[in-house]
């Protein structure tokens, strides 16, 4: 494993990446496995020797400048992390793009982050044909899906991808293929005998690493800006607590999360990378089914995931009948993982659920559990060199019990939203990032979310906040999902409603309902108003947008 004093002193990711690779480079280091099974996986050896093929294309064969800025679109898969340390190695800036934008959110923020490049997967082709002319991307590189696999499964998967399925558009805009780059690359590498170390001089920890977008949750998406130092932190930050349950070389990862999200890029990429673990990539997680032969094929000894991944898992009987057998470390964060979820994923696989807490402004992670003594309902202690504080209306500080809003100083913060000074200046001040989070803190200095503030509901002048209902609603035998917000009232101003998931088809009533929960919250929190969805809008992690839900009520977005 790279010790501690290794990754603090990383100058910048690049250096990290190659330092890493000749430490590990006959490991496996990432395993692509579709839902029928077929896999593929590249060695240490072969992601930094294609890495930097590609770094050289970049900056050798299109000739972009250092700190320039190149987007990434694509789920999970072997091409990936090929792109992204390249893109790092090059002296470039990494910006991650959702697959499932739609065109005017690409457009929005491609212009934003004014990148001039684009690695995409050929099934987005027709997205990145509409958009080439209305941004400043002047080069579109396209990768197939099972690129890298063996050739009989690729040639299989890409039949089925292209042929059966139709998924691949046909675009008439130029492109060159990810492997043609790397050919490329690797011809310029020969010829030219460069090293790709020549491209992170003047690479420091306050160089921009990644433009991270945020979720648009409060308005237009913004770009946290990253920096190498951010990201090197927030590892060193992650790792010392789990230092103790982390073997060097002995690990291996389910990553169902998407890596063009924060948490996953940091945590389950970055974090398990530097210590030589294998990372199964599994390219969609939904239906859950899809994680199967990953689980059941692999020694799995780590999973991150939100409530929803697990609540999913929960369920499936072949999770039930044959749980991972070396699992040791399960993580949660993006969103409140409910008591009844934590507790039934520990009565099936005899693992606590480790949850923590953080934000894409923060790369991300602020508070986690310690895993010798995890609290239930708890995002845990603040990491290392992370100061946290709870703050009334006024600024001033609260007492321990008392809610308030959740303020954050550390190494991991960001450098500012790009280009938003403005946005940048309410956010952060004299060194304190604003999450817009409420929080409690207990006497032994563990917090808790209570809700995110711009979620609170207003009954008659009393605050309820959405979790808390949710929490309880969920311990319901025939909730599968739901979520809550506050809809108007002309006698409340606020009144509450449910929108629940069933796990059956059998249909509770709502009186059912609205007794189970006054049975544990007053009157004020039991919602008023039901409506049974077959799914509820979520984010690419699982998280449930209640945002979406507002936007259908009438002067409720």
């Amino acid at each position: 494993m790279l010790n501690v004093e290794t990754l603090q002193n990383a100058p910048n990711l690049a250096w990290l990446a190659k330092k890493t690779c000749e430490n590990f480079h006959n490991l496996p280091a990432v395993t692509m496995v579709l839902a029928n099974g077929m896999n593929g996986t590249l060695s240490y050896k072969e992601l930094d020797e294609k890495s930097d093929h590609l770094a050289i294309y970049l900056r050798e064969k299109l000739k972009i400048p250092a700190g320039s800025s190149v987007a990434i679109q694509m789920p999970n898969c072997l091409s990936y992390p090929i792109a992204a340390l390249a893109i790092l190695k090059a002296g470039l800036v990494v910006v991650n793009v959702n697959p499932l934008y739609t065109v005017p959110e690409m457009i929005h923020q491609l212009n934003d982050s004014e990148a001039v490049a684009l690695i995409t997967v050929d099934i987005f082709k027709d997205k990145a044909a509409v958009m080439l002319d209305k941004t400043k991307v002047q080069k579109l590189l396209v990768v197939q899906l099972p690129e890298f696999l063996p050739y009989f499964p690729k040639k299989i998967a890409q039949l089925v991808i292209q042929y059966w399925n139709k998924q691949v558009p046909k675009v008439s805009v130029p492109y060159i293929s990810l492997k043609e780059s790397l050919r490329q690359g690797a011809q310029l590498k020969k010829e030219k005998n460069l090293n790709v170390s020549e491209f992170e001089k003047g690479l420091n920890h306050q160089s921009i690493a990644v433009l991270q977008y945020t979720g648009g949750t409060t308005g237009v998406s913004k770009g946290a800006v990253l920096t190498h130092g951010n990201l090197i932190s927030n590892m060193n930050q992650l790792l010392v607590m789990l230092k103790d349950q982390l073997n060097t070389k002995e690990e291996t990862i389910l990553t169902a999360l998407p890596l063009y999200h924060i948490f996953a890029f940091t945590v389950n990429f970055w974090c398990f990378f530097v210590i030589g673990a294998r990372n199964l990539l599994c390219p969609n997680p939904r239906p859950i089914s899809n994680l199967q032969r990953a689980l059941e094929n692999y020694p799995v000894t780590a999973i991150s995931g939100v409530n929803t991944l697990y609540n999913a898992l929960n369920l499936e009987d072949w999770f039930k009948e044959t749980p991972p057998a070396k699992l040791k470390l399960a993580v949660a964060g993006g969103m409140s993982l409910h008591l009844s979820v934590a507790q039934t994923f520990k009565k099936i696989t005899n693992i606590d659920i480790i949850e923590g807490y953080g934000l894409t402004e923060t790369s991300p992670a602020i508070c986690f559990n310690p895993f010798a003594k995890p609290k239930e309902g708890s995002i845990g202690l603040p990491l290392p060199q992370t100061e946290m504080k709870l703050v009334n209306d006024s600024g001033q500080e609260v007492n321990n019990g008392e809610p308030g809003e959740l303020l954050i100083k550390g190494p991991q913060v960001m450098q500012g939203y790009w280009k938003k000074p403005q946005e940048t200046a309410q956010s952060i001040k004299n060194g304190w990032f604003a999450t817009g989070d409420i929080a409690t803190r207990d006497s032994d200095g563990y917090y808790k979310i209570v809700d995110r503030k711009k979620d609170m509901i207003l009954v008659s002048g009393f605050n309820v906040y959405p979790n808390e209902v949710e929490e309880v609603l969920s311990e319901h035998p025939q909730v599968l999902e739901c979520a809550v917000i506050g809809i108007p009232d002309g006698a409340s101003g606020e009144a509450v409603k449910a929108y629940i998931v069933l796990k059956g088809d059998t249909e509770p009533s709502k009186e059912d309902l609205r007794s189970h929960c006054k049975s544990k919250l007053v009157a004020y929190k039991t919602p008023q108003h039901f409506e049974f969805r077959k799914e509820l809008p979520k984010s690419p992690v699982g998280k449930i947008l209640r945002k979406e839900l507002r936007k259908e009520i009438p002067g409720g977005a």
